[in-house]
């Protein structure tokens, strides 16, 4: 009941720097896979913002589970299949993307607006080749 899927405080925190910066987006768009947190459709970005409970990264062990740890193991290794998944449609529609972690949001909302422009303009260079 504590999980929040949809307006975190660190994905609202991106989103309304990202529109004071000049992007424009859709939050949640249904239409793509895995619906991205905030997808900036000029440039082609699906950015998903995850909490550190559910999606837990490869190299890291699984969390100290007190209760029902089979299940939540098996709940947590489905969410990483789930977003390899989502993330390669994602990629077979051209678009790039891009995780970034609730904490490193917070603590270095600026890290993860340099990535995006980065991205963006790659996108920008990428249109000008064709």
């Amino acid at each position: 009941s504590r999980v929040h899927l949809k307006q975190g405080k660190a994905e609202v925190l991106l989103a309304k720097r990202l529109w004071h910066l000049g992007f424009r987006y859709r939050l949640n768009d249904k239409r793509l896979p895995g619906s991205p947190d905030i997808a900036i459709l000029k440039y082609n970005i699906a950015i998903f913002v995850d909490g550190g409970f559910g999606r837990v990264e490869r190299e890291e062990r699984k969390p100290k589970l007190k209760r029902n740890r089979e299940y939540w193991i098996a709940k947590i290794e489905e969410n990483i299949a789930r977003d390899i998944r989502d993330d390669k449609a994602l990629r077979a529609q051209d678009w790039y993307v891009i995780h970034f972690w609730e904490k490193e949001v917070l603590k270095d909302t600026d890290g993860c607006i340099d990535a995006i422009r980065e991205l963006a303009g790659k996108r920008i260079e990428e249109r000008l080749e064709i």
